[in-house]
């Protein structure tokens, strides 16, 4: 299979992190990096353990990656699988398995991981699946990478907001990892402004789309029916769409899911944003289970991770397909690519001018405008 390779040409330090040494991670990873090809793109480093990787390489028969092992990421060589050995070598696998020792090599992955990259050392960050309830621990109480990634790079007025992408295909969340039953309460006029604003700023920045149309879904089916079935609509959400059109925000709907992605409605716009979690992750991984990706945006840093989970149930058989691990990637390379491409361009914007004629013929070209 031929390697696509990323808009951004630049070699930059990816970190990837092994996640739950007892599902899919270490699969994925190795079939990814078995193509030499994907180590000119990039300068990986993995954050893991040589001596697991080995294990899973050998139990299912993979094709052998060549790591170049070193204990600090300036070590790290181009045209090579850097891996850092941070976890103990007495680290015991369970393949398929939720034990307290997967989830303390995670924690211990990402931690280094996440230490190099708040000192620069490595560019972006991908991350293979975690299992989030065994990773929980005194300095781990979050549900979910994007959280724990918000208090440690969050600052000022700073919130992660997770994007799942396929190509032109962008779904964001108002609400995240929050049970079902608090979502109505959650749900504020308020939060889907704040929400919807962030990800047109995502959508310009990270993916460099001009001007962004964004879809909003309803919360009730058939969009409450005006009313009939639940008035979040007519009170939160058609609300919030009129501040942020007033905002010059491309902002469309409410649409009712069913009908919005069954009829392929959802093809028009640049970004959907869901009221929760699985009303935006149920269609996604319909459309895009083998490919599509997990990015969380709003931070400073650039984080993505496959859209599967550990998959502890087909862990060990050779049975995953690593296509949305190398998306993952991809889309972190580029994403950091447009980020310097955006920032460079919006660095020193022209200033306003407008025509004066000033009541006679004499055109003034100088004069800024009053705003």
């Amino acid at each position: 299979m031929e390697v696509e390779r990323p808009k951004h040409k630049a070699m930059i330090k990816v970190g990837i992190t092994q996640g739950d040494i007892n599902g899919i991670g270490y699969e994925v990873i190795l079939k990814t990096f078995a193509d030499i090809r994907m180590a000119e793109i990039c300068i990986p480093v993995i954050y893991g353990s040589a001596k697991v990787a080995a294990y899973h390489r050998k139990a299912m028969e993979l094709q052998t990656v060549a790591f170049n092992q070193i204990s600090d990421v300036k070590d790290a060589v181009v045209n090579k699988v850097n891996i850092i050995n941070c976890i103990n070598e007495e680290t015991k696998v369970e393949l398929g398995q939720a034990t307290p020792v997967a989830g303390e090599a995670a924690y211990q992955s990402l931690e280094r991981a996440v230490a190099d990259l708040r000192d620069g050392a490595i560019d972006v960050l991908v991350t293979a699946p975690i299992n989030k309830h065994n990773i929980q621990r005194e300095d781990f109480k979050f549900p979910g990478h994007t959280e724990y990634l918000e208090e440690r790079f969050g600052k000022d007025q700073d919130k992660s907001l997770m994007i799942l992408v396929k190509d032109s295909l962008r779904i964001a969340l108002v609400t995240g990892h929050i049970p079902l039953s608090e979502v109505p309460n959650t749900l504020t006029k308020e939060k889907i402004v704040e929400t919807a604003t962030r990800f047109e700023r995502s959508l310009k920045r990270d993916f460099r789309v001009g001007r962004p149309r964004i879809a909003v879904l309803s919360l009730n089916p058939h969009a409450g029916e005006n009313g009939l079935l639940g008035n979040e609509e007519n009170e939160i959400i058609i609300p919030a769409l009129n501040e942020l059109q007033d905002k010059k925000i491309l902002c469309f709907g409410p649409y009712p899911t069913d009908g919005f992605f069954g009829s392929g409605d959802y093809t028009h716009f640049d970004g959907i944003l869901a009221m929760y979690h699985d009303q935006g992750l149920a269609p996604f991984k319909t459309l895009a289970m083998e490919d599509g990706v997990n990015f969380t945006a709003g931070l400073s840093i650039v984080r993505t991770s496959p859209a599967h989970g550990t998959a502890y149930s087909i862990a060990g058989q050779n049975k995953a397909s690593e296509e949305s691990f190398r998306q993952a990637i991809y889309m972190a390379i580029d994403t950091y690519g447009n980020r310097i491409e955006y920032d460079k361009a919006y660095a020193n914007p022209l200033r306003k001018l407008y025509v004066d004629k000033g009541g006679d013929d004499s055109v003034d070209l100088i004069k800024e405008a009053e705003e």
